[in-house]
């Protein structure tokens, strides 16, 4: 079921991406053949995986006929397998918080790769398939927790409510009130250093060679040095494996 909504909400960015690259093709001269050799390339994307969502850049040249070098840069959200939310049921209009999170996570790589060509694109047009891979740098940031909390004033139902960063040894189900805005304490962040790998295939589709249109899935693979901890009763994590899928648009130039 998880993997049939990833699908859905890919068929969305490429009904929505479709349009932008009708509309790369109308601004593109129509001086050269569309089967020329195009050097130089560059692309965006969107991406769905097993644990949240990302978005990409990438750009690069051919070094072969069958193989490109690229670079690229790339910013994914990360959650925990075990997340679930709850609800304090004495409060009608507390919100809604994952118990046991300590850190929202996300990671920022910068790469580069090669993309080679399995299945070259005839010159009508039709389906090109290419083997990706990629390594470079990861950068793992988090941001702490904030939750609403109920401290107890007096005899009765008094209380007062304060926001503070979530405690595990004095913050239970019974004290939450409810989340506290993502933005509460925005720069208050942790650095992790690290590397990653991805590998994967792309399908391009698109009917012109000078665009690019194309599916991309694959499997990326984050290792930080230090650990990181996301849950609190769960123990801190190195490794990171995230499978994925998304939609590349962009154009082919010289």
């Amino acid at each position: 079921m998880y993997f049939k909504g990833l699908f859905l909400v890919a068929a969305t960015f490429l009904i929505a991406f479709t349009g932008f690259s009708q509309s790369l093709d109308e601004s593109v001269p129509d001086s050269l053949p569309d089967n020329v050799l195009l050097e130089k390339q560059w692309s965006l994307g969107a991406i769905l995986h097993t644990n949240g969502w990302g978005i990409k850049f990438r750009k690069g040249k051919n070094k072969t006929l069958l193989k490109q070098w690229m670079w690229e840069l790339e910013f994914s959200t990360y959650k925990a397998a075990k997340e679930y939310r709850v609800i304090n049921p004495y409060y009608s209009d507390s919100k809604s918080y994952i118990y046991g999170k300590l850190n929202y996570l996300s990671f920022l790589r910068g790469g580069v790769g090669a993309q080679r060509v399995l299945n070259r694109k005839p010159y009508w047009g039709g389906v090109e398939v290419s083997l990706l891979y990629y390594g470079g740098i990861s950068l793992g940031i988090t941001k702490p927790v904030y939750l609403y909390i109920i401290h107890q004033t007096g005899t009765g139902s008094e209380y007062m409510i304060s926001e503070e960063k979530y405690n595990p040894d004095i913050h239970f189900v019974d004290n939450i009130y409810g989340r506290a805005s993502f933005l509460s304490h925005i720069l208050n962040l942790g650095f992790y250093p690290g590397i990653y790998g991805k590998g994967g295939l792309l399908v391009d589709f698109g009917s012109k060679n000078r665009t690019i249109t194309a599916l991309e899935a694959g499997a990326t693979l984050d290792f930080s040095p230090i650990p990181i901890p996301i849950m609190a009763y769960n123990p801190k994590q190195n490794l990171f494996l995230t499978l994925y899928i998304g939609i590349n648009v962009g154009k082919r130039h010289n």
